[in-house]
């Protein structure tokens, strides 16, 4: 058994916790919408066509806000096909993922849904083949009281209130060249700064996010976010960054280390961004939305052959892959990342919640059931809450193909609303269990309330259909803490969420 040591104290404050990190995110995207939150004609669905058995499951998660509708579809998306009586809402081919949306699922199902949920929406403007008009016409639609053409067609659609959506994003990865209406960052930074001023002047009390790069290994990555926020820093709020990790070659260390590269992704927007706050001279920070995030890699080649065969069919099943038990570590992992750059980061959306790259699985007809990666933000959405503590760790460390000194033990701590803390570990060592020696003394007498552990001895475990409970969280080791200090067991190869009290 391996040895490690944390430190932690009240007054080691990386900032308070944004509970809208624990986001997520439906795009109409395969069967994401239909077939996935929203099938009318399921057993078990409500009166709106809501599932309720995926209801159940995403309100567990205790998600604070999804982006919809996209996502690459927003990017050719027509807000105004989605709204007023169903049956006349047009059919549209979708050219982000070649597919036909009906568009029977729409704005105000959606605001009904995130009722349904408790969830804050998060809407996603078309920056791609549309620009201020229609962007200033949809604030107005969904946010003014009433009086006005737009306003007044949501009350004749159903709506006497208004949405109240505070938090909207400028368009989609506008940096890629898969995007409808691709731009360059000065192109895209001119858009985004008048249409950002429009939709303000409609309702100033609303939020903006605008497009970062989609990745940080795009080539035009920082040069990008320079560029963008030159042109738009007074009239926008938060800047968002996409990050997607896979493993196809079987390199369980190395696939475990990728959140390295994450946590330096986020430091590098937020060294720009505080860069371009000192050109502007100004006196407002510009925060972090990482508002697409996940493991993504298993459903390629599926993808392809489904669409040769389906090409413009309805809710086709893309992107849904299976999670196994290692892509729950890493995503476990990822929200460490976030936890720990709670400064900076204030929103973030877990890419996405159903079927498509996502936590919970359904099949027509029939159940929904958990995949692997629910559980580590099940934990962090439950029991992240508060300030974020910085951890003073000391760990053995690892080298990799891509990474040298990786810690085997990741680490995040959270000082709970009620006193309490709770700490997130990730033991990568695939042999090795720890004895995590723990000086607390800061917060007085604290004990052990409780130790859960997320563990399979197979890395490639999954949860199906069949065996929904394959891969789901135990009771952990746990250990003996005393005037503060004290030891636990941190199992090999292991996600751990320990309760202190």
């Amino acid at each position: 058994m391996q040895k490690a040591k944390l430190i932690l104290d009240r007054d080691y404050v990386i900032g308070a916790i944004d509970p809208r990190i624990y986001g997520s995110f439906v795009e109409h995207l395969g069967r994401c919408v239909y077939g996935g939150i929203y099938e009318p004609d399921h057993p078990e669905a409500d009166k709106n066509g809501f599932r309720t058995d995926v209801l159940r499951l995403v309100k567990d998660l205790n998600i604070s806000v999804v982006r919809y509708p996209g996502g690459n579809f927003v990017s050719g998306f027509n807000w105004e096909d989605s709204i007023g009586p169903k049956e006349n809402r047009p059919a549209r081919l979708d050219l982000a993922w070649f597919t036909t949306e009906t568009n029977a699922f729409g704005l105000h199902e959606y605001i009904d849904w995130c009722k349904d949920a408790g969830i804050q929406p998060m809407y996603s403007v078309n920056l791609g083949t549309r620009g201020p008009d229609a962007a200033r016409n949809l604030v107005e639609y969904a946010n003014h009281p009433g009086g006005t053409y737009w306003s007044d067609l949501r009350r004749k659609n159903g709506a006497s209130e208004p949405f109240g959506i505070k938090l909207w994003c400028l368009g989609n990865e506008m940096d890629g060249n898969w995007q409808i209406g691709h731009k360059t960052a000065q192109e895209y930074g001119r858009a985004a700064n008048e249409t950002a001023k429009l939709m303000k002047w409609v309702d100033p009390s609303i939020e903006l996010v605008v497009c970062g790069s989609s990745a940080s290994d795009m080539p035009t990555f920082v040069e990008w976010e320079s560029s963008v926020l030159d042109a738009c820093y007074d009239a926008v709020d938060y800047i968002s960054l996409h990050r997607y990790y896979g493993n196809p070659t079987g390199d369980t260390p190395g696939f475990l280390a990728r959140t390295m590269d994450m946590d330096a992704f986020i430091k590098t927007v937020a060294s720009v961004c505080d860069s371009m706050k000192a050109k502007k001279r100004s006196k407002k920070t510009i925060n972090l939305s990482f508002d697409e995030w996940n493991v993504w890699y298993h459903s390629g080649g599926q993808d392809q052959e489904i669409l040769k065969k389906s090409k413009w069919g309805k809710a086709l099943p893309l992107l849904e892959d299976v999670y196994n038990f290692e892509d729950a570590l890493l995503a476990g992992s990822m929200l460490l990342t976030l936890i720990r750059n709670a400064d900076r980061v204030k929103i973030a959306c877990l890419a996405q919640l159903v079927n498509v790259i996502a936590p919970i699985m359904t099949e027509n007809g029939k159940g929904a059931w958990a995949q692997t990666i629910y559980y580590p933000f099940l934990h962090a959405s439950t029991f992240g809450r508060g300030i974020s503590l910085r951890p003073v760790v000391e760990s053995p460390t690892y080298d990799c193909s891509d990474y040298q000194n990786v810690p085997y033990l990741d680490i995040a701590a959270v000082q709970n609303q009620d006193g309490s803390v709770t700490v997130f570990c990730v033991n990568r060592s695939q042999t090795d269990d720890f004895m995590l020696e723990m000086d607390l003394r800061a917060f007085g007498n604290l004990t052990v309330k409780s130790h859960t552990v997320l563990h399979h001895e197979d890395v490639k475990a999954v949860n199906t259909a069949d065996s929904p409970d394959n891969v789901i969280p135990s009771e952990g080791p746990g250990g003996i803490l005393e005037n503060g200090k004290g030891t636990v067991t941190i199992p090999a190869l292991s996600w751990n969420v320990l309760r202190l009290q």
